[in-house]
């Protein structure tokens, strides 16, 4: 199993120290995760996903070349128009003035918030312009809302494109993780932030070691 934490914000390097797959740093002003320092601290073999919401395609250029970002991840209305614009500027296909090197290889990610419904077919136009799908709980937040969505929905998955299960993940979920994990959807990773915090961007350190442990 891969594992994401979120809304980094405070304590990075003890959360590193923990050797998660990825790390998620939110750009986006709404939101209480927002992340405003300069730089990110080491994390040596941890991929950086950065959170965008509704982004201008510089915005997101500029702090995937500042903080040497591996994912973006898509939290807004984009459309699939927007996200193929993007796709083809990571692919150098796009016909620019200026050559951005340091997006080559960066993987998007396109979040889709469910309750207790969804229509499967909302994600198809997106199929060939992103890497991954990532679903999360809708809530009055873009993430962080603290409460799982209801996990049979997903039997319905219609598609081979791998996606990261997010939304109210926590210690109280390690049994139901488990057994998602057993089916033949295709995750990619765990997403796990709000259920792990002290406060916003405050993680809690022994919490993330025992559902970590729970895992290896």
């Amino acid at each position: 199993m891969k594992l994401k934490i979120c809304g980094m914000k405070y304590n990075t390097l003890e959360v590193a120290a923990l050797q998660p797959d990825y790390l998620g740093f939110i750009f986006y002003e709404g939101s209480k995760r927002n992340y405003t320092n300069e730089t990110i601290s080491n994390c040596a073999g941890i991929k950086k996903a950065g959170v965008f919401v509704n982004a201008e395609i510089g915005f997101v250029v500029e702090k995937v070349v500042r903080f040497k970002l591996d994912v973006i991840q898509l939290h807004g209305d984009e459309s699939p128009a927007y996200c193929k614009n993007l796709s083809e500027l990571i692919d150098n296909t796009f016909k620019r003035e200026v050559e951005v090197p340091a997006l080559s290889g960066v993987e998007v990610w396109k979040v889709f918030s469910i309750k207790d419904t969804f229509n499967f077919s909302t994600i198809k136009p997106y199929e060939n312009s992103v890497d991954a799908f990532l679903f999360d709980t809708k809530g009055k937040e873009k993430g962080g809302n603290g409460y799982t969505f209801n996990w049979a929905i997903l039997t319905a998955y219609p598609s081979q494109k791998p996606f990261v299960l997010s939304g109210g993940i926590g210690l109280e979920e390690i049994s139901a993780v488990k057994e998602i994990l057993k089916t033949d959807l295709p995750i990619l990773a765990i997403d796990i932030n709000s259920k792990f915090e002290s406060e916003p961007g405050l993680k809690n350190i022994e919490d993330l070691k025992i559902f970590i442990d729970q895992f290896k």
